[in-house]
């Protein structure tokens, strides 16, 4: 049962001990599926993927049910950094390169659209998640702030993208007065939230719209054919069309996707309340992220804790203390916070690609997946949640853009492919550190 990380880190049915889970606003727990049920959509995941899927099918009148193995937000959705960023997580002279002028410009576009979609879905529904504007991309090194500031003007001259502000050393250190950061670039565009409060106001949302979510309910078998049929431990799910959207929990469930998206872990902590000191990390209300390959992310919650993520690990357990694993990076950036109390130390698993493009592939007529995304998932998530809402209803070009991005399969299969992993990781690592 642990083999696909739902039950290798946390107790079954229980949100972990986080700063997001004490600080949420509650949404009592949806049932679990007992006995029957067919549905036009069923729909595996109950993250920003999966319950963005069913508030689009189920406001398009659809009949729609949603898996949920633990509880709604329980994965990467409810644990991440908070961070909404701009465009993809691949930058768009990568994608130029890979894709041509034509689709980069078009995925530049949906990177866009999915920034609005999340913003717009917050207002209608009202969903208190201290959303704010602002994410900044600093360097720690002279020729990575060059190639921040070029990135930079290349948004601003090839895609007219006017929400930039480009930061010398001294205008960094104004805002973030890090040691280690010598500039970058503040997008207003982008922004920040609480990433769990913002899934369970999504949950609210599509069950108000009429979508059946099942909760503690593991899809344990899927048959394919005209109609999907979904075994759980006590029941089951006919429906015309099937969505997997399971991210690094996918475990067994399709060979296709789990050869092309690896679950890999993330830590972050919470300190203490900083309250007076707060300016020590940051004199603006925004999110950092840095350029080192292991990126560090950042910023501070509303009660003025530092929330800050970094290290990784690959494998099904977490570290036995996050907190030092976290607390190493943290005082790269920050030694001067070296006798700040840490109150929360939590750690999930999220889905990455070779390409660090999310997976979106139409794995039969009338099975759709999305997936992979890389640390990308607050707004890609949400929106492909809409994508394929939309393929359902037969309008898919929006899809059929993010399906077109290659997606190579990790090489040596799932047995390989972590050891592969931990030695580009642990190069790339060591890379960062002598500052290569």
């Amino acid at each position: 049962m642990g083999l696909n990380l739902l039950y290798s880190n946390d107790r079954k049915g229980h949100y972990p001990d986080s700063w997001y889970a004490a600080t949420a606003t509650a949404t009592a727990p949806f049932p679990a599926l007992k006995g029957d049920i067919r549905a036009d959509v069923c729909i595996v995941g109950g993250g920003y993927t999966g319950l963005s899927a069913a508030l689009h099918l189920a406001e398009a009148g659809m009949e729609v049910v949603l898996l949920e193995a633990h509880r709604v937000g329980f994965g990467a959705s409810g644990r991440n950094g908070g961070q909404l960023g701009s465009g993809q997580r691949m930058d768009q002279e990568g994608l130029e390169s890979l894709m041509g002028e034509t689709e980069s410009r078009k995925l530049w576009q949906l990177g866009e659209e999915a920034k609005d979609l999340v913003k717009s879905l917050i207002a209608r529904h009202d969903i208190d998640c201290h959303l704010k504007p602002g994410v900044a991309w600093t360097g720690s090194s002279h020729a990575e702030v060059k190639h921040l500031h070029d990135y930079g003007h290349h948004l601003q001259e090839r895609y007219g993208y006017d929400q930039l502000e480009i930061l010398d050393q001294s205008a960094c250190h104004a805002m973030c007065p890090s040691p280690d950061y010598k500039g970058g670039f503040l997008d207003h565009g982008a922004a920040h939230l609480h990433p769990l409060n913002y899934a369970l106001g999504l949950a609210r949302a599509a069950d108000a719209a009429g979508a059946k979510i099942y909760e503690q309910s593991e899809a344990l078998e899927i048959s394919e054919g005209a109609k999907v049929k979904l075994r759980t431990a006590a029941g089951s799910v006919t429906a015309d069309h099937l969505i997997l959207a399971c991210n690094g929990y996918l475990g067994g469930l399709n060979r296709q996707v789990a050869a092309r998206v690896m679950p890999i872990n993330n830590f972050v902590v919470a300190t203490e309340p900083l309250g007076d000191r707060a300016t020590e990390v940051l004199t603006r209300d925004v999110a950092v992220a840095d350029s080192k390959f292991v990126v560090n992310y950042f910023r501070l919650s509303h009660d003025k804790r530092l929330l800050f993520g970094g290290g990784e690990s690959y494998g099904y357990r977490f570290p036995t203390d996050i907190e030092a694993t976290v607390r190493k990076p943290m005082l790269q950036i920050f030694p001067h916070l070296r006798d700040v109390r840490v109150d929360y130390a939590w750690g999930g698993t999220l889905g990455i690609t070779m390409k660090r493009m999310p997976y979106l592939a139409r794995l039969a007529p009338n099975v759709l997946s999305a997936s992979g995304y890389s640390g990308h998932g607050v707004g890609t998530a949400t929106h492909a949640g809409q994508l394929m809402a939309q393929a359902i209803k037969g309008q898919a070009e929006g899809f059929d853009t993010m399906a077109r991005v290659p997606a190579p399969a990790f090489p040596g299969g799932s047995r390989l492919r972590s050891p592969l992993l931990v030695l580009a990781m642990t190069w790339f690592a060591m890379r960062d550190r002598l500052g290569l």
